[in-house]
């Protein structure tokens, strides 16, 4: 059973995947698996930010600076996007 995802967590991206910016949209490729995945802007944003070893705290903090969203609904929308990633095995989460 996976643990809880908690602001606190750090991602880090998977050796396996293989990522590609496309003007300002992304496509990750798990070479393991073979699942491909599209990101829109902000996942990308998101995307850059996890290949900074910043914790989901610090990328939640920073997406509340760029963009109008309240901080319930940005930590919402981040933790789901962040266990997708994890459930797609394309990123791991560290307690």
């Amino acid at each position: 059973m996976t643990d809880r995802l908690a602001l606190t967590c750090k991602a880090r991206v998977n050796e396996d995947v293989v990522f590609r910016d496309l003007e300002g949209e992304a496509v990750l490729l798990n070479l393991n698996t073979g699942v491909y995945f599209g990101l829109d802007p902000v996942g990308t944003q998101i995307w850059h930010l996890i290949q900074a070893d910043r914790s989901l705290r610090e990328i939640r903090d920073t997406l509340l600076d760029e963009y109008e969203v309240t901080k319930s609904q940005c930590e919402d929308d981040l933790l789901g996007f962040v266990g997708l990633l994890q459930e797609k095995e394309l990123i791991e989460v560290r307690h």
